[in-house]
């Protein structure tokens, strides 16, 4: 089967073949919105180049989307590389997870492409994709909505640094970058309301031994001394009981901490409302079965605790509600993205507890710009930058 591709897709991956194939020894980034079709992306790449390539993904879930719609286009001269999927297999086009990979190096000493998704988890100063990719002289193409970490700066403050801005950096350049306002007034983005509900006052919270985000303990005493719990279970239960009358198509909710998440299901659960729990701790099948439920109608509330951020594709989601503060651009997009993918009759909401909106905005302000003749990118919203500049 030969995709059609939406012209932005076309664009993107018209930039990653021009440079895999130049001359210049540049690693580069794709900045494509959440719900933008990465997948796709990947594999017009992938179908469109000779020799080897190697595709990282942080995830199972990820590698299996991506790695499938590349079967889709007829190529099967493709393989997975991962334990988590169960498969070892090293082919022309090669999906793998990082760590597999690093326990057999020199079988992947012949791939000199790489593309790499999900590619803001790439740590420029250490760990294994430093480790790889410093091992032999290749040529390095990432993809990514959110192209920026979140780091520690001077005086306890933290710091948004895009990817090709930091001292030592992987990707030196952006190839191709679309706005998210582009795919929105396209409606290849459902627009969301928000919600601004928040009642902590994080001020009163110190920052983590990083500096990069809420310490943990400090944030539970704000959560106790705000009322914080009953405010949670008392707006999941509003939220099942809309005025419109009109049910909503799944609550995603995300919390901090398994404690608050395992209360709310118990609270809802007493007021017979099905409600479920995932955790990046949930075995793979009770994960799955949980989902599929949820996505089907059977449960109506999940409650989930540092997953679900990216590889959970659920277009008819309509409601996300944000129960964990972060200082992290990067998570707070990830979070609200869940709900952002288009659905016929879709009136997506975005409710938060937490204080992320206040800080970031909605994402359908968020904007890529850098000054002419520069490559100082950043990331605004309505005009304030909020990369590379300090914040506490």
């Amino acid at each position: 089967m030969k995709y059609k591709l939406r012209d932005y897709q076309k664009r993107a991956s018209d930039a990653a073949v021009a440079a895999f194939q130049g001359k210049k020894d540049e690693n580069g980034l794709l900045i494509l919105p959440t719900g933008a079709g990465k997948s796709l992306v990947i594999a017009d790449i992938a179908s469109r180049l000779d020799g080897p390539l190697l595709v990282f993904q942080p995830s199972k879930e990820i590698l299996e989307q991506n790695f499938k719609k590349l079967q889709s286009y007829g190529s099967w001269d493709s393989g997975i590389y991962s334990a988590s999927v169960g498969r070892k297999d090293i082919n022309r086009i090669t999906f793998a997870t990082i760590g597999s990979v690093m326990n057999h190096m020199d079988d992947f000493a012949h791939f000199r492409n790489i593309l790499v998704d999900e590619c803001h988890y790439v740590n420029s100063k250490e760990g294994q994709y430093k480790q790889f990719f410093d091992a032999e002289s290749r040529r390095v193409i990432g993809l990514t909505a959110t192209p920026y970490r979140l780091a520690r700066a001077d005086f306890g403050r933290s710091m948004l640094k895009f990817l090709t801005r930091t001292k030592t950096r992987t990707f030196s350049k952006v190839l191709y970058y679309c706005q998210i306002q582009e795919l929105l007034a396209k409606g290849y983005l459902a627009d969301l309301d928000y919600y601004d509900l928040t009642s902590l006052n994080l001020e009163r919270v110190k920052a983590n031994s990083t500096g990069a985000d809420y310490d943990e303990k400090s944030l539970r005493e704000e959560f106790e001394r705000s009322g914080f719990y009953d405010k949670l279970t008392s707006t999941v239960l509003r939220v099942l009981k809309p005025k419109s009358g009109i049910p909503r198509k799944g609550v995603l909710v995300f919390t901090s901490f398994i404690r608050e998440a395992e209360e709310l299901v118990d609270k809802l659960q007493a007021e017979h409302k099905t409600a479920a729990i995932v955790t990046g701790e949930t075995p793979k099948k009770e994960r799955e079965t949980t989902l599929e439920r949820f996505t089907n109608g059977e449960i109506e509330v999940v409650a989930n605790v540092g997953t679900l951020t990216t590889g959970f594709d659920y277009p008819a989601l309509d409601t996300v509600i944000l129960g964990r503060p972060t200082k992290s651009l990067g998570l707070y997009y990830q979070m609200v993205g869940r709900a952002i993918r288009p659905c016929e009759g879709k009136e997506g909401w975005v409710i938060d507890l937490a204080g992320n909106y206040k800080r970031f905005g909605a994402v359908a302000d968020l904007q890529i710009w850098c000054p002419p003749n520069s490559q100082r990118w950043a990331i605004y919203s309505k005009g304030r930058q909020l990369t590379n500049i300090p914040f506490r």
